[in-house]
């Protein structure tokens, strides 16, 4: 999960994400809570821009990421915004540091990145330990259906006058497991392009497995929904992307 040379050009290649989607949803779960939420960490928060679009909105905000590439990104985001956003690098299965914060998020595939039950668990129980009883745990995963049915087998691509790539994205042995071989083609000063290849391995579970997990280690699921609806009927067998809106279980 080193994403090395591609950090540089990451917003650019992410330019079209659903930012905006992310906080709104967030700002609107919470809304819809009883429980108050100031201190939330975003966990796997790469160059920072959904942590500085909560953080415009009045959240006092925590981003850890294991790159520090990113990491730099993400500083010269909230300085050139005069955000105050505390920045952590850190792998999400080997946190640390954090205890009593209100809510956890974690978007864009990053949950997707922990491939197995064991590491999971990890993730979970490090989750846990961040929040204070009654805390938020928001996050999202790729549905069986997307992966099985329009990402593995597939072949993706970008040409711009500055940067082009082609991405392949390749099934693993085991059910939601896919494996991206990623070649970029940066503009050089010259005429020329230089090359740099990322290869990055995904794997997603059923909902059943994530719900398991995540009560072994002290959650329960609140709501479940598709595709940034907040409605009931948005997690349907087409859904390509699952929320989990959970909370920790208050231990009295």
């Amino acid at each position: 999960m080193a994403y090395e040379q591609m950090a540089k050009l990451y917003d650019k290649l992410m330019d079209e994400a659903p930012y905006d989607q992310w906080a709104e949803m967030t700002k609107e779960i919470v809304k819809q809570s009883s429980i108050p939420v100031k201190h939330i960490v975003d966990l796997g928060c790469g160059t920072g821009q959904i942590t500085a679009r909560l953080a415009r909105n009045g959240y006092q905000m925590i981003g850890i990421d294991y790159s520090i590439d990113m990491l730099s990104y993400a500083e010269q985001r909230a300085s050139e915004q005069n955000l105050s956003i505390q920045w952590i690098n850190q792998d999400i299965r080997e946190t640390d540091g954090i205890s009593q914060v209100d809510a956890v998020v974690s978007y864009c595939d990053v949950i997707n990145y922990i491939t197995t039950e064991e590491e999971l668990t990890l993730v979970f129980a490090n989750v846990a330990n961040m929040l204070k009883d009654d805390g938020m745990f928001i996050f999202d995963v790729h549905s069986l259906h997307h992966v099985e049915h329009e990402l593995v087998n597939q072949t993706f691509s970008t040409v711009e006058d500055d940067v082009s790539s082609i991405w392949f994205c390749t099934p693993g042995e085991e059910t939601g497991e896919m494996f991206h071989d990623l070649t970029f083609f940066v503009s050089n000063a010259k005429d020329s392009y230089s090359r740099f290849d990322e290869y990055h391995h995904q794997k997603t579970f059923s909902i059943e497995v994530y719900r398991k997990l995540l009560e072994q280690n002290g959650f329960q699921i609140r709501n479940i929904y598709g595709d940034f609806s907040l409605k009931k009927e948005s997690l349907h067998e087409k859904t390509q992307r699952i929320f989990f809106i959970t909370e920790k279980r208050s231990i009295k």
